[in-house]
């Protein structure tokens, strides 16, 4: 059954599938993340750390983090996403509540791993439902609303933190944000559906739609991939060796500004605890601007690469002029939040370009790839702006960040997509 009419096809998807998405993240950014206050609220004197151990604790989470993606992708793919992240849901949220009894900073790395070897098979999980959910048409929406997640959590992940340790210890931040993962698993389960044909909610009509298209979706990748792949497997396609350096890349900027945000603000406003979470949530209410406004526009110019790369360059420069204007607090703090508005404008778009270049039946194992190794910026990121700040200075570290930025989204513009694949469906996106 075909429509022509897109606007006469029922919404309730975005009702039921993306709120439990972002909810789940929400939960696990904030579990990830809470370190970076906790290390600003006292660990660090209570465990005798350095700023590079300080860097290595906070990233080692990402040397875990890459075991399961690509089979988490593959099992999310083959079996079930809605299973695979309820399991993982109970596993972080034991190892988050563990690490806030770590007496020791061999305890806290080691706890630090698996708790990225927990969250590790979640995000391309959600990425496989979304995928299943949501036709390219509506796919950068649909990956804009679940970024959303990132702002979300680090709005209410510095307050809140902030406010535990302001009566209590860092401790407790571990301990309070890890029950969370707990009591969301009594949201999820019921809620998520892993295919429109497995969901009771959902009317025929949008049924059809939803699998109608992805099936022309996939028909023109498969007929590409006989033509382009000649049977090879994905990891020879250069391709997502491309889209995986320029996600390293982007990891390296992100994670360095977000676990080492809190520290920043207190160098710059010698501010108490309390008020560097308060602080530290306005740069990201301009990230939610920011995701909704470059996944509006990707998808109403289905200009793929070029919105990847343009809140990339956005958040570089941001990054760059708040080392510059550091003598004046409030200008530089300005420039912090310009980095929140672009700093997850990229994500949308870029998750939108693994399913136009591979078949569904590659695309878990692709998402997979690129989230395990891409990620390990996030172990780059944080260790080396720790390292930087120790042997140079902040100012150092900073630059660092923004040439990472640069080289992955050079290595973006270089992306290419298969013209008889995308001719129907990504329109301008060749033109970057």
């Amino acid at each position: 059954m075909s429509y022509i009419n897109d606007k006469k096809i029922p919404n309730e998807r975005w009702k039921h599938i993306i709120p439990p998405c972002i909810l789940v993240y929400i939960v696990a950014f904030m579990d990830r993340t809470n370190i970076s206050f906790a290390i600003a609220g006292g660990m660090d004197k209570a465990l005798g750390m350095t700023s590079t151990i300080a860097g290595l604790a906070s990233g080692i989470f990402f040397v875990g983090y890459m075991i399961l993606q690509i089979p988490g992708g593959n099992y999310a793919e083959k079996k079930s996403a809605k299973k695979f992240i309820s399991i993982s849901l109970i596993a972080w949220a034991v190892l988050s509540v563990a690490s806030g009894f770590v007496t020791s900073t061999w305890q806290l790395l080691v706890l630090r791993f698996l708790l990225g070897v927990g969250e590790g098979g979640v995000w391309p999980a959600v990425l496989v439902i979304i995928s299943h959910w949501f036709p390219n048409k509506e796919r950068g929406r649909a990956n804009g609303f679940f970024m959303m997640n990132f702002a979300i959590a680090s709005i209410i992940t510095g307050p809140i933190s902030g406010w535990i340790i302001s009566f209590s210890s860092w401790r407790w931040v571990f301990i309070i944000e890890g029950c969370l993962a707990l009591i969301l698993i009594l949201i999820w389960y019921p809620l998520i559906s892993d295919r429109p044909e497995n969901a009771k909610w959902i009317s025929e009509e949008e049924k059809d739609w939803i699998i109608n298209s992805l099936k022309e979706e996939q028909s023109r990748i498969k007929s590409s991939n006989k033509t382009s792949n000649n049977g090879n497997s994905i990891y020879s396609n250069l391709e997502l060796w491309k889209l995986t350096s320029s996600y390293f890349c982007y990891q390296v900027g992100i994670y360095g500004f977000f676990l080492w945000l809190p520290t920043l603000i207190k160098q710059l406003t010698n501010s108490g605890i309390s008020k560097i979470g308060i602080l530290s949530a306005f740069p990201y209410i301009g990230t939610l601007f920011g995701i909704w406004i470059f996944s509006v526009l990707s998808d109403k110019t289905m200009n793929r690469k070029l919105f990847t790369a343009l809140p990339m360059l956005g958040l570089a420069i941001s990054l760059f002029l708040s080392v510059q204007f550091k003598s004046n607090m409030w200008v530089s703090y300005t420039f912090l939040i310009l980095c929140g508005f672009f700093l997850q404008g990229y994500n949308s778009s870029f998750w939108s370009m693994p399913p136009l270049i591979f078949s569904s039946d590659e695309a878990g194992g692709a998402r997979g790839f690129i989230n395990a190794l891409g990620n390990l910026g996030g172990f780059v990121g944080p260790y080396f702006v720790g390292w930087l700040t120790v042997a140079v200075n902040s100012n150092v570290s900073i630059y660092f960040l923004t040439i990472a930025i640069i080289i992955g989204c050079l290595i973006n513009a270089s992306i290419k997509f298969d013209k008889k694949t995308n001719s129907n469906t990504l329109n301008s996106s060749e033109s970057f």
